[in-house]
C-alpha cells in the first residue's frame, strides 16, 4: 500500500511515536498522506475506524477523503470513521453533551444571516455596514475564546464597546432560542472540555488518533479543541503549509504553527517538497516569490514534470483590453492544443474583477462557472424550507418560527407576532409555546389565533412523522401541506417561480438521497443542513472555464491559469499595504501561481477606471519578486489594437473554432 509513496510521504504515514507536523507544499500529495495514514492505522496498527478523527475545513474535502479511504480499505465497515469539518465535529460533541450545556439535543444552528438578524434586533441598528462590523467583532472574540465580560475590558474604541455590550445580550438571546452560532460549535466544546474533566476523558477515549488537514487555517479555538482532544498522549498528525496561510482575515492564526512547537517540544516535522502538479518553471517562480516572506520553516518545491514554458506576463491598456486579451489567448491556446474549456481558469483578487471577463466569455459564447458566488443555501426559497425544518426540530427557535409562519402567508402578520411576542416575554417562553398558552386568547384575536394554532398543530404532526418516517415522504407531504409551489407561482413571475421551484426540487431530492444513503431521519438531517454551505453536486456543470477569486481557488488545480489584475493596490490589496500585512497577500499570490499545472499567464493594466475617474496602475511588486525567468509582452511599447482589427481577429478565431466542432 505504501510502495507508491515517496520517502517523506512514507515516513509521515508510518510515524506514530509522538505528535507530528507534516509541512505539505502545494501539490505535494497531502490528502494521499492523510488517507494512507488512516488506512495504515486501521490495517497495520489495530485502530478501529471509530477511534480515528480526520478533521478538515470543507465538506468537499471531507467527502473526497472518505471516498479515498473507502477505496484503500475495500470491504471494511467505515460508517463509524470520523471524517468531518471542525464544525461538524463540534456539532456532534454538542449534540451528545447537550445536557451538560443546558441545550436540547436538537438545538438550532444559526448561520451568519440568522446571527446578523438577532444582533440587528438587539442593536436597533439600521446601518448594515456597521451591523456587519459589530457581528464581525463578536465572532472574532468567540474564535479567540474571549467571553463577554472580558470583551468589555478589552474594548479599544467606540465600536468595540458597542459590540462588547451587545455580546452578552446576544448570548442570552441564543440560549433563549436554544440555538448556537457557527463560532459556538467550536467554542462551547472547548469550554465544556475545560470545565468537565470526565467529559473530556470520555472523548479522548473515543477519538484516539487525530489527523488535522489545512492546519495553518486553524484559529485559536480550533487549535485549543485539537489540543484538548489530543491530551497528554498527543497522538496526532497536523498537516499544513505556512506558505498557504491566507485566512487571517477570518480568524485563522498562522502562529498556531509556532505554538505547536512550544506546546509539544517532542514534535517531529516532516517536509513534503516534491510537487506532483506543476512544471518546474512555475515552481521556480513560486519559490522565488515566497522566499521574500519571513519563514518559520524553509521549504522548496520541486517537480519531475519537466521544465515547461516560461511564465507569461502581459500588459493591457485597461481592464476591457485585459479581458479581451485573456479570452483571445485562452481561445487560441485551446484551439492549438485541442484542449477543453475546463482546462482553463481565470483567477483574481476580488469578485468585482470578474465582470469584464464574464462579458468577454459571453460575447464569445464560451461556457463558464464562477466559484465563490452565492451559496445554494443562501437562496431565499431554500432558507424558507430550512426554517420549517429547524422549527420541526426545535420549537424554541423563534427566528425559524417567524419565517415559517409567514412563508407562505397564512393570515399571520406582524401585529399577531407582536402580540404573541408580548405573551412569550411574560411567560419567558418561545413564540411556539406562547401560541398554545391558555392566556393566548387574551393577547391574539380569535381568527389569527386559529391560524397560529393550525400552523402549530401542523408542525407537531410533522415533528412526530419526521422522527419515524423516511425523509423523502415527510418532505413531499410538507411541501404539499404548506402549498409552497402554488405560493411561489402566485408571488413571482413564471420564469422566476420555475427557477425557485427547481431549486426546491433539487434540495428535496438531495436531502432525501442523503437520508437514504446515511439511514437518517429528517430530524437527524436538519442539523447536517446547517453545516453544509454548498449543495454537494458532484457534476460541476460540465466543460466550462472556471472564474474564481484566489481565496476560492485554494485547493483546486487547472492545466492553464490566467492570474489577472496583478497590480499594486489590488494584489497586494491597498488595505494590506496600509496595515502592513503584505506577507499574507504574497502567500495569496503564491496560492494563485501554484494552481497552474502546465502554463501560467500573469496580466496587469496600465490604467483602470474607478467610478468616472481613470487612474494610473503600477505592476505588482510580486511580479519582480518572481525572478527573471518571465516572458513579457504588451504595454506602451506594443502597438495598440484598434477595434476593427480586434473584431476581425475575433471573427477569424470564431471561424477556426467552429471548424473544430
Amino acid at each position: 500500500m505504501l510502495s507508491k509513496l515517496n520517502p517523506p510521504q512514507r515516513e509521515a504515514v508510518k510515524y506514530l511515536d509522538g505528535p507530528l507536523l507534516v509541512l505539505a507544499g502545494a501539490g505535494s500529495g497531502k490528502t494521499r498522506v492523510i488517507t494512507q495514514k488512516i488506512a495504515h492505522l486501521v490495517e497495520q496498527r489495530g485502530f478501529k475506524p471509530e477511534q480515528i478523527a480526520a478533521i478538515t475545513f470543507t465538506n468537499k474535502a471531507a467527502k473526497e477523503m472518505r471516498e479515498r479511504v473507502r477505496q484503500l480499505l475495500p470491504g471494511q465497515p467505515l460508517e463509524s470513521l470520523n471524517v468531518s469539518t471542525f464544525h461538524a465535529l463540534g456539532a456532534r460533541i454538542l449534540r451528545q453533551e447537550a445536557k451538560a450545556l443546558q441545550l436540547k439535543p436538537r438545538f438550532s444552528i444559526f448561520d451568519a444571516a440568522d446571527s446578523g438578524a438577532v444582533i440587528g434586533e438587539l442593536a436597533k441598528e439600521a446601518d448594515k455596514a456597521r451591523l456587519k462590523r459589530l457581528q464581525w467583532r463578536i465572532s472574532g472574540w468567540k474564535n479567540a475564546l474571549v467571553e463577554p465580560n472580558e470583551a468589555l475590558s478589552l474594548a479599544a474604541d467606540e465600536l468595540d464597546l458597542a459590540a462588547a455590550r451587545l455580546y452578552g445580550d446576544y448570548e442570552k438571546a441564543l440560549r433563549a432560542y436554544q440555538a448556537v452560532d457557527f463560532d459556538d460549535l467550536i467554542r462551547l466544546p472547548v469550554q465544556l472540555f475545560e470545565n468537565e474533566a470526565d467529559v473530556l476523558l470520555r472523548w479522548q477515549g473515543k477519538l484516539q488518533y487525530l489527523l488535522v488537514d489545512e492546519y495553518q487555517d486553524t484559529n485559536r479555538s480550533q487549535y485549543k479543541l485539537m489540543r484538548l482532544l489530543a491530551g497528554g498522549r498527543a497522538a496526532f498528525t497536523a498537516v499544513g503549509d505556512d506558505d498557504q496561510a491566507i485566512y487571517a482575515w477570518r480568524g485563522a492564526d498562522v502562529e498556531n504553527l509556532r505554538v505547536l512547537q512550544a506546546d509539544f517540544p517532542q514534535l517531529k516535522v516532516i517536509k513534503l517538497e516534491q510537487n506532483y502538479r506543476s512544471m518546474q518553471r512555475i515552481l521556480k517562480a513560486a519559490n522565488t516569490l515566497i522566499g521574500n516572506n519571513e519563514k518559520l520553516f524553509e521549504k522548496r518545491l520541486w517537480s519531475e514534470h519537466g521544465h515547461g514554458d516560461a511564465v507569461q506576463v502581459n500588459v493591457a491598456r485597461d481592464s476591457e483590453q485585459e479581458a479581451e486579451q485573456v479570452v483571445m489567448k485562452l481561445m487560441a491556446h485551446r484551439f492549438e492544443h485541442r484542449g477543453k474549456w475546463g482546462d482553463y481558469a481565470i483567477l483574481y483578487r476580488g469578485n468585482h474583477q470578474a465582470r469584464a471577463f464574464e462579458q468577454q466569455l459571453r460575447n464569445q459564447k464560451i461556457a463558464y462557472a464562477i466559484s465563490g458566488g452565492q451559496s445554494f443555501f443562501d437562496k431565499a426559497e431554500i432558507k424558507d424550507l430550512v426554517a420549517w425544518l429547524r422549527l420541526i426540530a426545535n420549537s424554541d427557535d423563534d427566528p425559524a418560527f417567524i419565517r415559517a409562519v409567514t412563508t407562505p402567508r397564512r393570515g399571520v402578520g406582524s401585529t399577531t407576532l407582536e402580540a404573541l411576542g408580548r405573551l412569550a416575554g411574560v411567560r419567558h417562553a418561545s413564540l411556539f409555546a406562547a401560541a398554545f398558552d391558555a392566556a393566548a386568547e387574551s393577547y391574539v384575536n380569535p381568527k389569527q389565533l386559529d391560524a397560529v394554532l393550525e400552523f402549530g398543530q401542523l408542525i407537531n404532526k410533522l415533528e412526530w412523522r419526521a422522527q419515524r418516517e423516511p425523509a423523502r415522504q415527510v418532505l413531499e407531504d410538507m411541501l404539499h401541506a404548506i402549498g409552497y409551489e402554488a405560493w411561489l407561482f402566485d408571488s413571482f413571475d413564471p420564469r422566476e417561480a420555475e427557477s425557485k421551484w427547481a431549486n426546491v426540487r433539487d434540495f428535496v431530492d438531495w436531502l432525501s438521497r442523503k437520508g437514504e444513503e446515511e439511514s437518517k431521519t429528517l430530524l437527524e438531517l436538519t442539523q447536517a443542513v446547517a453545516l453544509i454551505s454548498m449543495l454537494d453536486k458532484s457534476e460541476e456543470g460540465g466543460d466550462q472555464v472556471q472564474l474564481a477569486t484566489l481565496h476560492a481557488a485554494k485547493g483546486l488545480e487547472f492545466k492553464h491559469v490566467f492570474l489577472v489584475g496583478v497590480e499594486e493596490g489590488i494584489l497586494p490589496h491597498r488595505e494590506s499595504i496600509e496595515a502592513g500585512t503584505v506577507e499574507e497577500e504574497r502567500r495569496l499570490m503564491y496560492v494563485g501561481i501554484t494552481r497552474a499545472e502546465r502554463s501560467l499567464t500573469i496580466s496587469y493594466c496600465e490604467r483602470r477606471k474607478t467610478g468616472k475617474e481613470w487612474r494610473e496602475c503600477e505592476p505588482s511588486r510580486f511580479i519582480v519578486e518572481m525572478g527573471d525567468d518571465l516572458k513579457r509582452s504588451g504595454g506602451k511599447a506594443a502597438e495598440p489594437t484598434d477595434r476593427a482589427s480586434g473584431a476581425a481577429r475575433l471573427a477569424q478565431m470564431r471561424a477556426l473554432l467552429a471548424g473544430t466542432k
